[in-house]
């Protein structure tokens, strides 16, 4: 049996209140991670496209008031 299996199993056996704190530290996990990621990406250019592209179209007078 592998570890995922075995976690998947104890995840099985939690409590409503028990599977209801896992998710929310799961969630902030997640978040983290995502926001760990999206600093790597940006640290390395990956996301100058969109920098360039909402500078185009604010030159081409194309931005929208946000809602």
């Amino acid at each position: 049996m592998s570890g995922v299996e075995e976690i998947v199993r104890a995840i099985e056996q939690l409590t409503s209140d028990q599977f209801a704190e896992l998710a929310r530290w799961f969630d902030e996990v997640q978040q983290k991670r995502w926001d760990q990621q999206l600093d790597r990406d940006a640290a390395a250019g990956r996301l100058d496209f969109l920098r360039e592209e909402a500078q185009a179209e604010e030159k081409g007078q194309l931005l929208r008031d946000w809602p």
